[in-house]
C-alpha cells in the first residue's frame, strides 16, 4: 500500500455545507492511476462516484476515513452524503487534457451583462441571473474547474429560479419524487429506494446553478428482504434426486442336456 496522503476537513462545516446542491464542484482534488490517497472527515453517511472506472471510494468502517483510488486517466465526480446533506468533489486522475474554461467564460460575459470575475489565486465570479440565456451559460462555465462553490455570489431573478425549479422537477417526475421551493430552499420529497434517491440527488446537482438551501425530505424505503418461503425446511434434509441405476440384463438360462 502507497504511503497515506490525508486531507483533514470538516465534512459538515465546509465541504457538506448548508447550501448545497448545484454547480459548481465543492472540491477538486487530483488523483494518481492506481495510487490510493485518504481524507479524514467529521462525519459521513455514504459516497458515491460517477464514473468508477476513473477512479473508486471507499468508507473505511468505523474510521471516517475515506479512501480514493484512481484507476484510469480522467475526470469524474464524487457525491458526498451526511445529515441530509451533500456536496459534489471534482476527482482528477493523472493528467487528461485541460479544460479550456476562457471561451466559456467569455460567452458568459456577453450572456450575464453584469458579470465580474477573477481567475487565478483569488478566484471569484458574481452575476445577476436574470434570464434563460444567462443561466446556461453559467450553467457550462461552472462544469469546469475554472471556479468553486465558495467562489461565487449570484443574484437570481424570481422569474429564473422558477425556471430551475421546473428543470429539477422534470429530472425527478420520472423517479417518483417532486421538488419546491420553501423561501429560499428547494424542498425534494417522496418516498424511494437508496439508489433512487441518490440519483435524485445527482439529477439536482446537474440541473442547478449556484448553491441553494436544500431540505431533503426523501424517505428511504428499502426493499422487502427476501423471504425463504420456497426453501427447503431447514430441520428436513432436502431430498435428492433418485439416480437411475442401470439394471444389467441377463440371458434366459439355457435347460440342462441328458447325457
Amino acid at each position: 500500500m502507497s504511503a497515506r496522503m490525508y486531507v483533514v476537513g470538516a465534512l459538515l462545516a465546509l465541504l457538506v455545507p448548508a447550501l448545497a446542491g448545484a454547480w459548481p464542484v465543492d472540491l477538486s482534488v487530483p488523483l494518481e492511476p492506481k495510487k490510493e490517497r485518504f481524507h479524514k472527515l467529521d462525519t459521513v453517511d455514504w459516497v458515491q462516484v460517477e464514473d468508477a472506472s476513473v477512479a473508486e471510494a471507499e468508507l473505511l468502517p468505523g474510521s471516517n476515513e475515506l479512501l480514493l483510488t484512481g484507476q484510469k486517466e480522467g475526470r469524474t465526480l464524487l457525491l458526498l452524503y451526511a445529515g441530509g446533506r451533500f456536496a459534489v468533489w471534482r476527482l482528477t486522475v493523472g493528467s487528461p487534457p485541460p479544460e479550456d474554461a476562457a471561451p466559456r467564460l467569455a460567452v458568459a460575459r456577453k450572456a450575464c451583462p453584469d458579470l465580474n470575475a477573477t481567475t487565478g489565486a483569488e478566484r471569484s465570479l458574481s452575476a445577476s441571473v436574470k434570464d434563460s440565456k444567462c443561466r446556461l451559460a453559467l450553467l457550462e462555465l461552472l462544469k469546469t474547474d475554472a471556479f468553486m462553490a465558495r467562489d461565487l455570489a449570484l443574484t437570481f431573478d424570481v422569474a429564473i429560479l422558477q425556471e430551475q425549479l421546473a428543470s429539477v422537477g422534470e429530472g425527478l417526475e420520472p423517479l417518483g419524487l417532486a421538488a419546491s421551493y420553501s423561501g429560499a430552499g428547494v424542498v425534494v420529497s417522496g418516498s424511494a429506494s437508496p439508489e433512487v434517491h441518490r440519483k435524485a440527488l445527482w439529477e439536482l446537482f446537474f440541473r442547478s446553478v449556484g448553491r441553494v438551501p436544500l431540505n431533503d425530505q426523501i424517505e428511504e424505503v428499502r426493499p422487502p428482504e427476501p423471504t425463504d418461503a420456497g426453501a427447503p425446511d431447514a430441520a428436513m434434509p432436502a431430498v435428492a434426486p433418485a439416480r437411475e441405476i442401470p439394471v444389467e440384463v441377463l440371458p434366459p438360462p439355457t435347460k440342462p442336456r441328458k447325457r
